[in-house]
């Protein structure tokens, strides 16, 4: 399980006084407003504090510490914003952070490898999680696919007999 999670991505500076621009990566943009710090690495070495945000259009605009003019902010573009779990959103039972689930290893209720899940295609109505193994497969992340989500231990196990109803094999015509 991963210590940051990545909540968004500077899209560019907005303003000439240092805000940035930020396409979130979370469902709740008006979460950036409340955070008190971010970190611009996936290890936490390099955190700065919000000194304040607002939210327009889908896109979170905030003011970080220590970049004050344009050209500082111009050195953000593209980097990816991170918090510690400490201050993520705690989700509901059976809900799962993206970054989590990706590199789980797969496996069916007897126990066989399946493979790695490789990606997750936010769609509409359901998830769809995509494995690579011997086969490549995607499936709908329904309930009834899903026997346990381990997150501490990265694996996931799926209903055998459920899957070949749902799963879509990259190999099949």
């Amino acid at each position: 399980m991963k210590k940051y999670l990545m909540i968004g991505q500077i899209v560019k500076p907005q303003g000439v006084r240092g805000e940035v621009k930020v396409a979130p990566a979370t469902d709740d943009p008006e979460r950036f407003c409340e955070l008190p710090h971010v970190y611009l690495d996936e290890k936490g070495e390099k955190q700065l504090k919000v000194l304040s945000g607002r939210v327009r259009e889908g896109y979170a605009f905030l003011t970080l510490e220590g970049i004050s003019d344009r050209d500082q902010a111009e050195g953000l573009r593209n980097v990816f914003l991170y918090i510690d779990r400490e201050n993520a959103v705690k989700l509901p039972e059976g809900r799962y952070y993206i970054s989590d689930l990706i590199g789980m290893d797969v496996k069916d209720e007897a126990g066989n490898a399946l493979g790695k899940l490789t990606d997750v295609f936010q769609a509409g109505g359901n998830d769809v999680y995509e494995v690579r193994g011997n086969r490549v497969f995607r499936f709908p992340a329904l309930k009834r696919a899903l026997v346990s989500v381990d997150v501490e231990n990265a694996v996931m196990v799926l209903d055998a007999s459920e899957l070949s109803r749902i799963a879509v094999y990259d190999d099949e015509d």
